[in-house]
């Protein structure tokens, strides 16, 4: 056999255990995005099981968002020299104890513990596994797996959610989140088995957190918060909009998540082209059309067939913002893109839980006759973080370099 020959098979079988190893971070983000939404599925049966009201249930979806809110950048701090294989493991398995302990919790208080305990895992779990894909590939196709890795989360979205809440309503919420452990356990053999060992990068962890200290980085933080968080005011409450409001059986609203999830899907590959060719006037009017979708569905709702196309197009523009919101965050903080991003992870999930607290507020008040008003409520979120992008985008047009 020639050299040549030698080294081609070589560069091949690279080739294939790099994507191999691909597509373990993706089962893992998987894994991670279905535990994130699947509460909202099975809110009813959570409830009804555990005898707590909606917006108590609810607030289940607010703990996880708090939890990764608070676990992103401490764990990113923590494990700052730890190897990214090593900490990959120990989030997979902090990941599988959580879900683990959520299947077999007795009552509310220790379902709400086990949520906070998976939760810790995802911030660090996205920030660390960009950085994995990133390293599995030349330096021109990092893009390209990243975006292979968080798939999964997009993946999620139009089958792991109505898949578990399928299973959840036919066997029980519990049973869902032992299949959830089931595709933890999966991701972590994957990765012990085919990720390589990686050494952590030794920069300067006290020049990464001076960025804290620039205006336009919480600028760009709150605009995540409130762009997003008016998503998730509604999201949360979506099973029982559909079925209170608009009619749906229970049993329907696996389907109409699937319908969400490909709308999910559609934004966040716009989204992302929107944001390449102009970042912050394309985020500006990302955000303008949610508020505006979020506004329309508290009369949409009404119609089956009107709220079938609302969902979509409110899966399109929430997720629409999102590649945006991420990108202009990187911006902004250009000498510390691992802690940024692990940053506004957070800040997305800090929205999350004060969308779903602000839904529950609104429900368990009977302001504007409670649950027919979480939608309304939801766009008056959103439009505060027009307003800081508005601000943003003043800011930008004075900051040279900035695209």
């Amino acid at each position: 056999m020639s050299t040549n020959s030698t080294v081609g098979d070589a560069a091949v079988s690279s080739r294939k255990s790099s994507t191999v190893a691909l597509y373990a971070l993706t089962l893992g983000a998987f894994a991670i995005g279905m535990t994130e939404f699947i509460i909202m599925g099975l809110l009813p049966e959570v409830a009804a099981d555990l005898h707590v009201s909606i917006p108590s249930a609810g607030l289940l979806i607010t703990g996880y968002a708090l939890g990764v809110a608070a676990g992103a950048p401490v764990i990113t701090i923590a494990t700052h020299t730890m190897p990214r294989k090593a900490l990959l493991i120990l989030l997979m398995i902090i990941f599988i104890a959580g879900n683990g302990l959520a299947a077999a919790a007795p009552n509310y208080g220790i379902l709400m513990v086990a949520r906070i305990v998976a939760a810790l895992t995802h911030g660090s779990f996205f920030g660390v596994g960009s950085v994995v894909a990133a390293a599995l590939v030349p330096k021109e196709k990092r893009a390209g797996a990243i975006a292979v890795m968080f798939t999964g989360l997009t993946l999620a979205n139009i089958l792991g959610v109505p898949f578990g809440t399928f299973i959840g309503q036919a066997y029980g919420w519990r049973s869902t989140f032992w299949v959830i452990s089931a595709i933890g356990l999966a991701a972590l053999v994957g990765v012990a088995m085919l990720v390589p060992r990686m050494k952590a990068e030794r920069s300067s962890l006290r020049q990464e957190l001076s960025v804290l200290r620039r205006p336009a980085v919480h600028i760009a933080l709150l605009m995540t918060v409130f762009g997003f968080g008016g998503v998730f005011a509604v999201f949360t409450y979506i099973a029982p909009i559909l079925v209170d409001i608009t009619g749906f059986s229970s049993n329907a609203v696996s389907y109409i998540l699937v319908l969400f999830g490909v709308g999910i899907t559609v934004g966040n590959i716009y989204g992302g082209k929107l944001a390449d060719r102009n970042l912050l006037p394309s985020l500006t009017a990302i955000l303008v059309l949610l508020t505006l979708v979020l506004a329309i569905f508290s009369i949409t709702d009404q119609n089956q067939v009107l709220a079938l196309i609302t969902v979509f197009v409110l899966g399109v523009a929430a997720f629409g913002t999102v590649p945006g919101l991420q990108l202009h965050m990187l911006n902004t903080a250009k000498e510390a893109p691992t802690l940024a991003s692990t940053l506004n992870i957070a800040a997305f999930n800090l929205g999350n839980a004060m969308g779903a607290y602000i839904g529950g507020l609104v429900i368990s008040s009977g302001i504007g006759g409670g649950l027919p008003a979480v939608p309304l409520a939801a766009s008056l979120v959103t439009v505060v973080g027009v307003g800081f992008t508005l601000w943003a985008l003043r800011q930008a047009k004075s900051a040279p370099g900035y695209r």
